[in-house]
């Protein structure tokens, strides 16, 4: 089959391997659900011969085969000699009877057969750790015992499959054709991990390149035998998680019968891989999902939209400008706010970068929405700010940066501190220091968050019926200034103070033009709100599809919320005066005027749906303020102030989730829309 004759993405079928060690039920019960809801058709695992002889093997393998087999086509990879009748005293050596492997592969065949009609024999056969060819100079040994294997599963009505080498060697596999093993099979597999391991050993050449040679040799012994991607992956240690997707399009778009990607979850940081405990960090990071259970773009992908959406994604290339253009570049470009300055500054004219892990579900419909409002000045840079290398090219070519990239939760970063540290802090180090580097002086407008004066427990509050007020009536009438000391509560909130206070010194330590935003609420459209980040548009997405909204506390904490557009405005003054500005910082929220309690907003709420939404009690969380209103005197005295009343802003937030996001009956007719 020539490429031109390949079906579309959506029509193509795929597969994953997985390996699933012994006792592991509960693992797999959790892993097999995802799987099939990635739209796979394969799944390839190992039938280990040496486990299946260990206590408890026959049990569970009686188990996990026919589970599997269940909703997936499966491929079993029978390797690994049992130690006590290897020829070294290793699972990798060759059974001093070499028929031994032939009878096993009668005996799977038997007991499992009904569920699987091809059957992988071996793995790797040219890794000394999978086989050790040390003893077997010749691959004598090797091939009189696949040999066996192989002619039996025939006889009796299966398919082998001859398992890939790694890496691909064309000289072993017409030794493999020479000896009569390619004639035997019904497919022979292929290992190749370009970008991870392949590439730095000089070895790879493309798949065009090792398919065609593969296909050639393989011709000369057995036309009809199929040639399969047995293993191939992308480890995404360094999060590039894009470019696992491009890899894995890639793949699905080589001329092979079958592809399986290696692998569907992340190896536990607990398990040793055959090399050793954390023998080489890549290991660790070729799963589409990671430990923690968070599907990667790859697997978010796959799940929501199907391969049609990976092969859109994939296809985004790194931008082309002009050398002289100087784009405007923003980091999170297709977040929530991000894709809302985008639009402001592209119906200005702009040429934007839009910089983007897309590590948030939904944040892709905003690059889609920008590319099809903008057309070609609208310049998607996949990448992630964690990636240094991967990123100055972008930063180093732009005339002003917004950097809104962030980890934004602060139940993420309380679960992986790391993780959020590594985004917020090393990512926002990496931007200043890529702009540094440049040797020009790029403006740089930075997003930070009120969550850097800390729980402002020291405040005394007064309790109302529906909502808290402080005592002091400075702060009263006019929020919390920027005067105020800086205190870090929370990882997340330690994170981006971090980020906070690097950005400022690199106005003193390097005299680069920044400044820093620190955000109060902001919601309005093109907003995917969750429980832990982007509360109002959380609350209306809840309600508006009747499904209880959980309030954590008593509800009466206030926040001064800001229309995004109000937050456009903001950003855009702050960057046209940055010269003045340089080296400040602002708040931004919705200042007194804007202020409310969640038990207000879910009275409007109410008032918007018709009736009361559901709503479940659950304890405070860690770090939550019991009240926050910005002092936004600071960015008034240079021109700005919210023109969007909060009432008049859920509105419009109702509508655009209405009309985009939720399908329920039109809304109440005092629904009014914003300009922008």
């Amino acid at each position: 089959m020539t490429v031109t004759e390949r079906p579309s993405h959506s029509e193509r079928k795929f597969g994953f391997v997985e390996w699933f060690r012994p006792g592991e039920y509960e693992r797999t019960e959790t892993v097999l659900p995802e799987i099939v809801a990635s739209g796979a058709s394969y799944l390839r695992t190992h039938l280990s011969w040496a486990e299946y002889f260990a206590p408890g093997g026959p049990e569970w393998f009686d188990w996990l085969l026919p589970r599997l087999a269940e909703k997936l086509d499966v491929l079993p990879c029978i390797h690994y000699t049992p130690p006590s009748i290897s020829r070294t005293g290793k699972t990798s050596g060759a059974p001093r009877r070499l028929r031994d492997y032939a009878d096993f592969v009668d005996h799977v065949l038997t007991r499992y057969g009904h569920h699987f009609r091809h059957i992988e024999l071996w793995n790797e056969p040219n890794n000394l750790l999978d086989w050790d060819w040390r003893e077997d100079t010749d691959f004598q040994l090797f091939c009189e015992m696949i040999g066996d294997a192989a002619h039996w599963a025939r006889e009796r009505g299966w398919h082998p499959v001859l398992g890939g080498p790694s890496p691909f060697d064309p000289y072993w596999l017409d030794l493999m054709g020479e000896r009569g093993i390619l004639d035997c099979v019904s497919a022979i597999g292929f290992h190749g991990f370009p970008g991870t391991w392949d590439s730095e050993k000089g070895s790879w050449g493309g798949w065009d390149l090792h398919i065609g040679e593969m296909r050639r040799i393989v011709d000369r012994y057995n036309k009809a035998a199929g040639i399969w991607i047995t293993e191939t992956g992308y480890s995404t240690w360094r999060n590039d998680e894009v470019e696992q997707a491009r890899r894995f399009i890639s793949a699905l778009d080589v001329p092979a019968d079958r592809m399986y990607w290696y692998s569907w979850r992340d190896v536990p940081h607990d398990v040793a891989v055959q090399e050793g405990l954390w023998f080489d960090v890549r290991h660790y990071h070729l799963g589409a999902v990671d430990n923690s259970g968070r599907l990667k773009l790859l697997a978010r992908l796959l799940t929501d939209d199907g391969v049609d959406k990976v092969a859109e994604i994939a296809s985004l290339a790194a931008p082309s400008i002009g050398s002289k253009t100087e784009p405007v570049l923003i980091t999170g470009g297709s977040g929530f706010i991000g894709a809302n300055l985008a639009d402001s500054l592209l119906k200005d004219g702009e040429e934007v970068i839009v910089l983007d892990n897309l590590s948030r579900p939904g944040v892709d419909e905003n690059l889609g929405w920008l590319k099809e409002r903008h057309g070609d000045r609208v310049h998607p840079f996949l990448a992630d700010v964690r990636d240094y290398m991967t990123i100055y090219p972008a930063v180093s070519d732009a005339g002003a940066i917004f950097h809104l990239a962030a980890q934004t939760a602060v139940t993420s970063s309380l679960v992986q501190p790391f993780d959020d540290f590594e985004v917020n802090g090393r990512g926002t180090l990496n931007v200043l220091e890529a702009a540094r580097q440049s040797g020009r002086s790029i403006p740089i407008v930075f997003a930070s968050t009120n969550k850097v004066y800390g729980s402002l427990d020291d405040l005394e509050m007064i309790e109302l019926e529906d909502r808290y007020m402080p005592a002091d009536r400075q702060v009263r009438k006019y929020g919390i200034s920027e005067d105020r000391g800086l205190q870090f509560c929370t990882p997340y909130g330690c994170s981006k103070g971090v980020a906070d206070q690097y950005v400022l010194d690199y106005a003193t330590s390097y005299g680069l033009p920044v400044a820093v935003l620190r955000m109060s609420c902001i919601y309005g459209p093109r907003q995917f709100g969750t429980e832990d980040q982007g509360w109002i548009a959380h609350f209306l997405i809840r309600a508006l599809e009747n499904k209880p909204i959980t309030v954590f506390g008593d509800g009466k904490q206030v926040r001064d919320v800001l229309h995004v557009s109000d937050a456009v405005a903001a950003y855009r003054l702050v960057l046209r005066n940055i010269e003045e500005l340089s080296g400040q910082a602002f708040n931004l929220g919705g200042g007194p005027a804007n202020a409310v309690s969640l038990q207000v907003v879910l009275q409007k709420i109410a008032h918007l749906k018709g009736r009361k939404p559901q709503v479940r009690r659950k304890d405070w969380r860690v770090g939550d303020q019991l009240y926050f209103v910005a002092d936004t005197r600071r960015l008034k005295r240079i021109g700005w102030s919210p023109k969007v009343p909060w009432s008049d802003g859920l509105e419009d937030l109702t509508a655009w989730l209405r009309a985009e996001r939720v399908s329920v009956p039109e809304v109440r007719a005092t629904t009014r829309t914003i300009a922008r």
